[in-house]
């Protein structure tokens, strides 16, 4: 009960912050960062960008569950987990894109286009959620969970990452957030669901 209690208010807040980005933040954040384009800001965001594409971590979760499935089942787990976590908050946020068919902030910068317009292929109409956000925490979340040690590095790369896609005007703010929270729920749930069991039992018998 009481999970579920953090739950609701975990989400009412997220919605509450999507609205009130959607509303006031999102068109003057966008227009402040197009100031900054061609600058060495964006050069360097560009770089920190590159960690939010998902391949590289479908790539590296599975090679680690294929070189090690039969080596060191926890290795190969962990992999797995790696590479399950990232597909399933990187199909579930494309499908999103698709059905909600936001405009990117290029569309207010060269034709004042801002909103929603369902059902939409084209890159340009896909801005929600953000993608690399949605990885990112993944990713974050998997590290967390394996190395909790290492957990505050890991947010933090996450929300930079995450930034990066404000800055280069790739997303607004409440793309950000959405994909950050989808990135973080899937993790989490597929983990509870399924990958909690497998390392438990891993653990008790020292595999």
């Amino acid at each position: 009960m009481k999970k579920t209690r953090q739950w609701s208010v975990t989400s009412t807040t997220v919605i509450l912050l999507f609205i009130l980005s959607y509303t006031f933040a999102d068109i003057p954040t966008a227009l402040w960062v197009h100031t900054f384009k061609n600058t060495l800001s964006t050069d360097v965001f560009a770089i920190i960008t590159f960690f939010g594409k998902s391949t590289n971590y479908l790539a590296g979760g599975l090679l680690l569950f294929v070189v090690f499935r039969n080596r060191k089942r926890s290795m190969a787990y962990s992999g797995l987990f790696l590479f399950s976590a990232v597909a399933v908050s990187g199909l579930s946020a494309q499908l999103i894109k698709y059905i909600a068919g936001r405009a990117r902030p290029q569309l207010v910068f060269s034709q004042g286009i801002y909103g929603f317009d369902f059902f939409h292929w084209e890159y340009a109409w896909t801005s929600f959620p953000s993608g690399h956000s949605a990885t990112a925490f993944s990713v974050a979340i998997v590290l967390a969970t394996l190395y909790p040690r290492w957990r505050f590095a890991a947010f933090f790369a996450a929300a930079l990452i995450a930034f990066s896609r404000i800055f280069l005007a790739q997303h607004y703010i409440s793309d950000v957030i959405a994909g950050s929270f989808l990135g973080i729920v899937s993790s989490i749930l597929l983990y509870n669901l399924y990958f909690k069991s497998k390392f438990e039992a891993l653990e008790h018998n020292k595999i």
